[in-house]
């Protein structure tokens, strides 16, 4: 079996759906409420992602990846420039997922490679990323990883796919990018 990590186009818009729904359900269970992650729909988080696609990767500093294991897709990441009005001309890791029964395997730690590599090459320096509250499983992944939680908090108001809302309360983490080969 053999893990590669590539730049996702398009058409992956669908396996990067089931790869989102998919750990959002697992990874969140008891941390977002059940309501929200039962009404996550696959076929619609595919179809936005392909209605939004050209804008979302308009600057070329930013991409999404997948990781694929035998031809199918087990895991997802997405960076590009910073959107926090607290880190301008910072990189930022938007999003980092990998299947549940595809954790602890290299899975993440392969993405997370390719996307700082990503980062460092489009010119960032450092960069940070956004850890869910109580989320311990990734808080120790990003540590072991280099990423450092700050003191930046965030609260996330969003609207579920069903129009419930709901309210995340995030963490930040850095890193300086210099340290990536």
């Amino acid at each position: 079996m053999t893990l590669t990590v590539r730049t996702a186009v398009r058409d992956d818009a669908a396996a990067i759906a089931h790869v989102r729904v998919t750990t959002w359900r697992a990874a969140y269970d008891g941390l977002i409420d059940d309501e929200v992650l039962a009404h996550m729909d696959e076929e619609r988080e595919a179809a936005r992602r392909r209605d939004v696609w050209d804008r979302t990767h308009a600057d070329p500093r930013g991409a999404e990846l997948v990781a694929e294991l035998d031809g199918g897709v087990v895991g997802w990441a997405a960076y590009g420039p910073s959107v926090d009005e607290e880190r301008p001309g910072s990189g930022q890791l938007f999003a980092l997922y990998a299947l549940p029964s595809h954790w602890s395997t290299g899975v993440g730690a392969a993405l997370l490679s390719a996307a700082e590599r990503g980062l460092r090459d489009a010119g960032f320096t450092d960069a940070h990323l956004w850890v869910l509250e109580g989320n311990a499983r990734a808080a120790t992944f990003y540590e072991r990883n280099g990423w450092s939680e700050d003191g930046g908090v965030l609260v996330d108001h969003r609207t579920g796919a069903d129009g419930r809302r709901y309210t995340l309360h995030e963490r930040r983490r850095t890193t300086s990018l210099s340290r990536v080969r």
